[in-house]
């Protein structure tokens, strides 16, 4: 193996397979950062253009104040006008463009799990199959190293984070039905300041009632409203 030969494969082991060859992706410039992980570019046709970026997932805004440091990062890698190349992955449910950022031959995405600030979304890496590898040990350098959103006791990931509010949403609004309805009657909703009603003046029959019974559906006390 001559000279040459030695030295490519050395710098190979050095610096890694490159994951795609950028050469040929089409280009585009920033217009806005939304968060971590989601900008607006305007394409070579002048369209404007959401994307998402790719296999990883940035901590929420609302994740202090975690959130908005990646954004803010994000916005210093990726300024206003700055031109890109862009690998179109897919897209996603909510019709945005979901890809991997280049500047300089440069993965932003990976340059934003390298610095702590965005995490592996391990739910669809296969979208960079070609550099796995390469963001699964960056996000494990970051992690030892505390890095960004990794320098806390107990980081609670994005896609948890997400869930969690929608379930608060979803308890929030059963408890907001609830004290909008007599809890006497937990199967179905009578308003509290309702007129006196009796079983003729509703549809249902055989349902749960507790305590007081402000319209006397359980004549017998056992329990269940309008047995007959």
């Amino acid at each position: 193996m001559n000279k040459a030969s030695v030295l490519a494969a050395a710098l190979l082991l050095l610096f890694g397979v490159p994951t795609v060859g950028q050469t040929n992706l089409p280009k585009m410039t920033v217009v806005s950062v939304g968060d971590g992980d989601t900008l607006r570019f305007r394409n070579q046709q002048g369209q404007l253009v959401t994307i998402r970026l790719g296999c990883v997932d940035a901590p929420e805004l609302k994740q202090n104040p975690w959130g908005q440091q990646s954004k803010t990062r994000l916005q210093q890698v990726l300024p206003v006008d700055q031109s890109v190349q862009v690998r179109q992955i897919e897209r996603d449910k909510y019709k945005r463009l979901v890809a991997e950022i280049f500047v300089n031959n440069r993965s932003v995405n990976l340059t934003m799990v390298q610095e702590g600030q965005a995490v592996v979304y391990r739910q669809y890496l296969q979208g960079c199959n070609s550099g796995k590898e390469q963001f699964l040990q960056a996000e494990a350098d970051a992690k030892g190293k505390k890095l960004g959103f990794w320098n806390q006791s107990q980081p609670m990931m994005p896609w948890d984070f997400r869930r969690g509010q929608k379930l608060t949403q979803g308890t929030t609004t059963r408890s907001l039905q609830q004290q909008q309805c007599d809890r006497s009657y937990p199967d179905f909703c009578i308003p509290p300041n309702a007129a006196d009603l009796d079983c003729r003046d509703i549809p249902y029959r055989r349902f749960r009632v507790i305590p007081p019974d402000p319209h006397g559906f359980d004549r017998d006390g056992d329990g269940v409203g309008c047995e007959k």
